[in-house]
């Protein structure tokens, strides 16, 4: 077995508002499908986005939750300035900064935002670390 996630699925109050959160502010490749979801192409993996009912209802678990749901999304990028980027397009189509770039512990340079439903995504240059086009095969 080679382990991966093959897919992460978001649960979403306004899809369309999340679709254009996604396509416009992120920039991720929108993929064909029907109308009540959304999929995205990333490197090896993909994005999916659903009412936030319709996946609570499809998990068999209530849809009301609440504050920090323990953990985060991360973006990788090759530089400070495409960090700083990523944060500025984000924003300017709905996220919201949570914590502005900056050096971080590990020697790296990292901020948050959050994306229209409030889940938390991390845009960070990592030095040590960088998974992009080259690896995308590994």
């Amino acid at each position: 077995m080679k382990p991966r996630i093959s897919m992460i699925t978001l649960g979403v109050r306004d899809l369309a508002q999340s679709v254009h959160f996604y396509e416009q502010g992120l920039g991720l490749p929108r993929m064909e499908s029907p109308p009540e979801v959304a999929f995205f192409t990333l490197n090896g993996s993909w994005l999916g986005l659903y009412g936030r009912e319709s996946l609570a209802d499809d998990a068999g678990v209530p849809a009301g939750g609440t504050g920090f749901a323990g953990f985060t999304l991360a973006h990788y990028v090759d530089s400070e300035a495409a960090v700083d980027e990523l944060l500025e397009r984000a924003v300017s189509v709905g996220a919201t900064l949570i914590k502005p770039a900056r050096k971080v512990f590990w020697g790296g340079y990292s901020g948050y935002f959050a994306d229209p439903d409030g889940y938390l995504w991390e845009v960070a240059h990592n030095p040590f670390f960088w998974v992009g086009p080259k690896d995308q095969d590994a």
